[in-house]
């Protein structure tokens, strides 16, 4: 699908999008609940569009990033159609600064929990074979 062929209200959007821009995140309160939001202009070879960053998102994304919407959807505001992921959408990072940022936090994580793993692993082996299984018990794991 291209920018060009979206239509105000539509669901259901998939797209492969370039960021051209992102403007300064702000934070609106709304049910109680503390929101983070941003607007960034991106494009494809067809057009260009503005897309709605919520939350976690907005950290995410950068301009140069290429990314991917995947069922998104399309709103109007103040008569210019604006993209988002929405609700039931998901938004990727395909290419672009955070998709390598992303696998090394994932990587360092994996490994905290392998170390973690390894610690209980030698923590269990060092108890004699006379240990009870109510000392047992009380390990913390």
């Amino acid at each position: 699908m291209k920018i060009s062929e979206l239509k105000a209200g539509q669901g259901k959007v998939d797209v492969e999008v370039s960021v051209k821009d992102k403007k300064e995140p702000r934070v609106m309160e709304k049910y109680g609940k503390e929101l983070k939001i941003c607007s960034a202009t991106v494009s494809d070879d067809s057009g260009d569009i503005t897309l709605t960053l919520w939350n976690a998102d907005v950290d995410k994304v950068n301009v140069g990033d290429k990314v991917k919407i995947t069922n998104g959807y399309v709103s109007e505001f103040n008569g210019q159609k604006q993209l988002t992921s929405g609700k039931y959408g998901k938004l990727e990072v395909v290419s672009g600064s955070n998709t390598e940022e992303s696998e090394k936090k994932a990587e360092k994580k994996g490994a905290k929990k392998d170390k973690k793993k390894e610690d209980q692993s030698e923590e269990m082996d060092e108890m004699s074979d006379d240990t009870t299984e109510e000392e047992i018990e009380d390990v913390e794991f």
